[in-house]
């Protein structure tokens, strides 16, 4: 890269942007993988031939779109296009090509056969990209200004992003409510103020995190900016399905909703739940009552106890086996002893490292010399008794 170019990244967008000082021309250029809710195109280099004019442009944030070429000009991935907006014209980038846009549409229940697709213009010019550079530099300022309006409307709402038509001159103001709001004046202060069309959409705290973006408590990017497109009702059923404690400050994410990822194996422990016996009364045997302390549901393994309020001694029984049990007792007959049945196997865990120790990595400590010959000398080797030290 030239001296002379200043970089940006803009992650909202997943691209770069690099400023030439002696022209002052601004360069954007395609980032792969700096999108939110990027795809990888697991496709590429295959041709069917039935869309060859059907790219996927992805403008700010999370917002994309299928568009159909009808520019003449060969477009592929990367490219900055001029498309079709309801008033004027959008900028966005060309991010998927080729087969792979139809995997797509079939996803979010797109039909190419009777869906009629916006156009693409043209590839961008120097121009078009510099007023576009000018429009995004005025979201970040509209967005604070339009907070403190509406907050001295006195309107129970929360503007969580702007964004601005790639001609400048609409712009998209993402709100958050929690019940119904009148924005009619709302929107005519907002035209005088900032002197574009306004567009007001309403989205949810979970929709919110995805567009802003983040890192989850797991250490990775979050879901909802990462590849979710559809948000499910979440409920605490599903961390009650893997005996998870109902702790909410645990179990909500940074949206202050439940996690998205509580959903993710609830088929799995629903599917082990199935072949686990419900014990709404305890176990009888000949040496006493067991009562189920807590359950393995992976492992279809349950644990019981002869003292219902200790935990101390505890022995693991299958869950077929708890099944065969309490079809016993309810015939009148107690088996032996708990303390006799074997205990279920369980698969083997192995690490890809072994049973090596945590701290094997670091450097050994010196042991201190305790000194047996030299204990109690002073300078020299002598004793304290000023004789010579010596065999």
């Amino acid at each position: 890269m030239d001296e002379n170019e200043n970089i940006k990244y803009d992650c909202n967008r997943g691209c770069t942007v690099t400023v030439d000082d002696a022209s002052g021309e601004s360069r954007c250029r395609y980032r792969v993988g700096c999108c939110k809710l990027s795809d990888r195109d697991w496709l590429k280099g295959a041709d069917d031939g039935r869309c060859r004019d059907l790219f996927e442009v992805r403008f700010k944030n999370t917002r994309k779109g299928i568009y159909r070429n009808e520019s003449g000009q060969r477009i592929k991935t990367g490219d900055m296009v001029i498309v079709e907006a309801a008033t004027g014209h959008d900028l966005g980038i060309v991010t998927l090509e080729g087969p792979i846009i139809l995997r797509q549409m079939n996803c979010k229940g797109i039909d190419p056969e009777t869906t009629e697709f916006k156009k693409i213009y043209r590839k961008a010019k120097q121009a078009d990209i510099e007023k576009w550079q000018e429009a995004i530099a005025r979201e970040q300022d509209t967005m604070i200004k339009a907070r403190r309006i509406a907050t001295e409307m006195g309107l129970e709402m929360k503007i969580g992003d702007v964004e601005f038509q790639g001609d400048g001159t609409k712009a998209i103001f993402y709100y958050i409510a929690d019940g119904r709001v009148d924005f009619r004046q709302l929107i005519k202060v907002f035209a005088e103020e900032f002197r574009i069309r306004i567009e007001m959409k309403q989205i949810g705290a979970r929709q919110e995190a995805g567009l802003i973006g983040g890192l989850g408590v797991c250490g990775r990017e979050l879901c909802c900016s990462n590849y979710i497109t559809s948000f499910l009702s979440i409920s605490t059923a599903s961390a009650k399905a893997q005996d998870i404690p109902l702790n909410p400050q645990k179990l909500a994410g940074q949206c202050g909703k439940l996690k998205c990822c509580l959903n993710y194996e609830v088929p799995v422990y629903l599917d082990s739940l199935s072949r686990i016996p419900r014990v709404s009364e305890p176990l009888e045997f000949e040496d006493g009552l067991a009562y189920l302390r807590k359950t393995d549901i992976l492992q279809e393994v349950m644990y019981f106890s002869y003292d219902k309020n200790s935990d101390a001694s505890l022995y693991p029984l299958a869950a077929e086996e708890v099944r065969e049990i309490i079809k016993m007792n309810r015939n009148g007959i107690k088996p032996e002893s708990l303390k006799t049945e074997p205990e279920p196997a369980s698969p083997e865990f192995i690490t890809s490292v072994g049973d090596d120790s945590i701290s094997r990595f670091d450097a050994p400590k010196r042991k201190k010399s305790r000194g047996g010959k030299n204990r109690g000398r002073g300078r020299g080797g002598k004793d304290r008794g000023g004789k010579q030290g010596g065999k």
